[in-house]
C-alpha cells in the first residue's frame, strides 16, 4: 500500500550515492505513475550512446525533419529496453493515447507521436526513451525509506534541461549541495 503522504506521480526521484545499483547511478527518474500497485518511471538524464532519434524514426519508416535527426534517445530504465516512450510537455495529446501527468507533462507510447515529431508537429519539449524503471507494490517506498532516493518536484527545466546537470540541478532545487553527498557513511 502506498502511504497517503507518499503520492509521487509526477515527481522526480534522485538516486543517492551508494544506492548499489549502477544502472541508476546519479539518475533522475520522472515518475509517470505511483499507486498501491507499484510505480513506473523514466530516467531523464541518461542519453543512449551513439543513438539518435533520427535513426529510430528511419527504422520505423518515418520521415524526419533535419532539426529532429540528432535529438538524443535516452535509456529510460532497465525494463523492456526495446519499448519506446516519449515524455513530453503537456501541450500535446495523442489521437490514440497520452497519459497526462500533472499540469505540465504527458507520456505517450504510440507511434503517432513519433510521426508528429518527425514532421515537426509534436510537443514543444520531448525526451524519447527506450525502456523504463519499474517497482512492485511497496518496493519504491522501501527504497526511499532506506535512503536510496530523494524526491523533488518535477519542473520543466529539470526534466528537459541539460542532461549533464539534471541530477545536480535537481539536488540544488532541494537546497542540497551535490558535492556534500557521499556514498559512504563516516565518523567524525
Amino acid at each position: 500500500m502506498t502511504d497517503q503522504g507518499m503520492e509521487l506521480t509526477g515527481k522526480l526521484l534522485l538516486a543517492m550515492p551508494g544506492m548499489g545499483d549502477m544502472r541508476f547511478d546519479h539518475s533522475v527518474v520522472f515518475l509517470c505513475e505511483h499507486s498501491a500497485k507499484g510505480a513506473m518511471g523514466l530516467i531523464v538524464n541518461k542519453p543512449a550512446q551513439d543513438l539518435a532519434l533520427g535513426e529510430v524514426l528511419e527504422q520505423l519508416d518515418i520521415n524526419v525533419m533535419p532539426q529532429v535527426r540528432q535529438m538524443p534517445v535516452h535509456f529510460g530504465g532497465p525494463v523492456e529496453t526495446a519499448r519506446g516512450f516519449v515524455l513530453h510537455s503537456g501541450d500535446y495529446t495523442s489521437q490514440l493515447q497520452t497519459l497526462q501527468i500533472g499540469d505540465g507533462f504527458g507520456m505517450t507510447a504510440t507511434q503517432d507521436i513519433l510521426e508528429d515529431i518527425g514532421r515537426g508537429a509534436g510537443p514543444a519539449q520531448v525526451l524519447m526513451m527506450l525502456g523504463y524503471a519499474g517497482w512492485g507494490p511497496g518496493q519504491l517506498e522501501q527504497e526511499i525509506l532506506a535512503n536510496g532516493w530523494l524526491t523533488c518536484d518535477a519542473r520543466s527545466d529539470l526534466v528537459f534541461g541539460d542532461n549533464t546537470q539534471k541530477w545536480q540541478n535537481a539536488l540544488k532545487s532541494l537546497g542540497i549541495d551535490p558535492l556534500g553527498l557521499s556514498g559512504t557513511a563516516g565518523r567524525a
